[in-house]
């Protein structure tokens, strides 16, 4: 396993990051497709095993399972100090008032939750989920910051947005000499290259370390257009995403079979091989549901493409409706 800084910090993460959307119990208004704890726990063994030690999982995701289970097979599996766990905060997790967003109030409860579903005693990395419209955002930084100085979150970082928003967020944090975002996670593969106009080039001048979500584009970058799985069919998020530029996407999608078959590699090899050539992309972020996930991420790592074959994927991208970013 390569391991690289987080951006402008010295933390050490693997060149891969283990998205844990994909474990926890199947609950109302979230992905049917989600493994059960055992399943999880074969996966997640499997990422240690081959020396992935970045971990990212949300209070969202299967309304905190995931984080039980991330912080249950972390603690039978891994030496703390050796792993480096995120989660985010943002999203609704009880009805009524202060039930989501970045207030104060939000944020200091929230971490407390995750925290005791994670059984551990500090996050390594601590991201806001979205951009909350109805907080000042100096409210958001100094509870972060505050977070941090307290001890139980050690980096902070965010999740799609505009780059106008997160250029914001670090000239208040930078102004009022709080901490500032180490990372963004942001909508980013080769069929989806919005980003690429103003968030990549602010976020490396910031030296802010890139950990893209959905690097495969929900695995239509990995198989032929017409084949069909069960997450395909049920996840209701990716379709909002890509269905409605099918018809362009198709055309990168083939880009990617024939590099790949002449490279004699596999497709998702390509997709991921393109994105760890891309700056300031630090650890792409793989939902791996099955041990041949995790295999296929990892050796990626080692493939490399040339300037000619990287043109030859992007040439027929044309620019899509913002996704992401709210």
């Amino acid at each position: 396993m390569e391991y690289v800084k987080l951006g402008n910090t010295g933390l050490d993460v693997s060149r891969v990051c283990l998205g844990c959307m994909g474990f926890g119990q199947v609950t109302e208004g979230f992905h049917k497709w989600v493994l059960d704890e055992e399943k999880s726990r074969v996966v997640i063994k499997k990422a240690l095993d081959e020396g992935i030690n970045f971990f990212d999982t949300a209070n969202i995701y299967s309304d905190g399972s995931s984080e039980e289970i991330l912080g249950r097979a972390i603690r039978d599996y891994a030496n703390r100090e050796e792993v480096v766990i995120a989660t985010k905060v943002f999203m609704p997790m009880h009805k009524g008032p202060n039930s989501y967003g970045l207030s104060r109030k939000a944020i200091f409860h929230e971490v407390e939750k995750s925290l005791e579903r994670l059984g551990m005693d500090y996050i390594d990395l601590y991201i806001i989920h979205r951009w909350d419209y109805n907080t000042p955002i100096e409210e958001t930084m100094e509870a972060l910051h505050d977070l941090v100085k307290l001890g139980k979150v050690r980096y902070i970082g965010a999740s799609a947005m505009y780059a106008w928003q997160f250029q914001k967020a670090q000239y208040v944090a930078e102004k009022n000499g709080w901490t500032k975002f180490v990372s963004m996670q942001n909508h980013y593969n080769m069929i989806y290259r919005e980003d690429e106009r103003e968030l990549l080039p602010l976020c490396n001048d910031m030296k802010v370390a890139l950990t893209p979500y959905s690097p495969l584009a929900a695995g239509r970058l990995t198989r032929d257009w017409d084949a069909t799985t069960y997450r395909f069919e049920s996840d209701e998020t990716a379709k909002q995403k890509y269905d409605s530029t099918e018809e362009q996407d198709r055309k990168i999608v083939e880009r990617v079979a024939e590099l790949a078959e002449k490279k004699g590699v596999k497709r998702v090899h390509i997709a991921l091989a393109w994105l760890l050539h891309k700056q300031p992309v630090v650890a792409p972020i793989i939902g791996g549901t099955k041990i041949s996930h995790i295999e296929d991420a990892v050796a990626a790592i080692d493939v490399k493409l040339s300037e000619e074959e990287i043109n030859y994927l992007e040439e027929l991208y044309e620019p899509h409706k913002i996704v992401g970013a709210l």
